[in-house]
């Protein structure tokens, strides 16, 4: 398990990260989500021991991550601004990795270079943005870590290809139990993968949630009630947000399904039904209720 307590990091006067604490239980996806600059960068080469803290502390299984090259060697850091060597090409960088990662899987790298359709004796720098964060993915894959931490992965990749690491990472984590960590600021991207998210804003965490958790405890109920009866009249449902439109009503309420359900049954609606919430309504219920308007931070 990866846990971060009070870490923090200046540049001068810019807080980038601010007294930040989060957990990371191993085998689950973890998704930080936030606006350019909102932290997730900073954050993360603080996880993987390349930023020293000024406060706080990084650890995994309780041994701290700066200058802990055992503790290095569980994880693999995908950074959103490529680096390959000179020349390089990705038969090159597989050797190199093979060598800081032991279990590195040549013959599985290879085999996912064609199933990518990327030429292993072709030059990085020759390749588009999207190939190289392919490439990237891949020697993180077969890297063999217990921790994969990546920036912004997904940007970049057209849909197909998001849709196929995703795949590849869900593979890794039932045989292997991988935890990816996956910064982002599109909460969208991350919707169909993730099982814990954090809002980061200005530096902190916002909003850390489970999203089993949330979705068990929030639901959009649409109906159509008796005459004469409002959304007001709906005293025992805890009302996060209602719409209207002629008689249909549209609430988003707090509480688990069958709770709802037996709230909605006793007021005798002419009609309801309850429907699923995405990722993205849910974060925007939760974050209005604490005063902020996501849309503006994430969007």
């Amino acid at each position: 398990m990866i846990k971060a307590e009070n870490l923090t990091k200046n540049f001068d006067d810019i807080v980038a990260v601010d007294h930040v604490n989060a957990e990371i239980r191993d085998g689950s996806v973890f998704g930080l989500i936030g606006t350019n600059g909102a932290g997730k960068s900073t954050f993360l080469r603080m996880l993987s021991g390349i930023l020293k803290p000024d406060e706080g502390s990084a650890v995994i299984d309780g041994e701290p991550i700066f200058e802990n090259v055992k503790v290095k060697s569980r994880f693999f850091y995908i950074s959103d601004d490529q680096y390959y060597f000179n020349n390089a090409s990705p038969l090159d960088m597989m050797e190199f990795y093979s060598r800081v990662y032991p279990a590195f899987d040549k013959e599985r790298f290879q085999k996912l270079l064609k199933s990518f359709g990327l030429e292993g004796r072709r030059k990085i720098h020759t390749f588009s943005k999207g190939m190289k964060k392919q490439l990237s993915v891949l020697c993180g894959i077969c890297a063999n870590t217990d921790y994969l931490f990546c920036d912004e992965t997904f940007d970049g990749l057209d849909p197909v290809m998001r849709q196929a690491v995703k795949s590849i990472f869900a593979n890794d984590m039932a045989e292997r139990n991988l935890t990816p960590i996956i910064a982002s600021h599109n909460l969208r991207e991350l919707e169909d993968i993730c099982d814990h998210v954090g809002l980061l804003h200005r530096g902190g965490i916002l909003l850390s949630r489970d999203l089993d958790d949330m979705k068990l405890n929030i639901h959009k109920i649409q109906c159509v009630l008796k005459d004469g009866m409002s959304a007001e009249d709906l005293g025992l449902l805890q009302r996060i947000k209602t719409e209207e439109r002629g008689r249909l009503y549209t609430i988003t309420a707090r509480g688990t399904r069958a709770e709802v359900e037996q709230i909605m049954e006793a007021y005798e609606p002419v009609f309801y039904e309850i429907i699923p919430l995405s990722l993205e309504e849910i974060f925007i219920s939760e974050t209005e209720v604490a005063g902020y308007d996501i849309k503006k931070l994430i969007f």
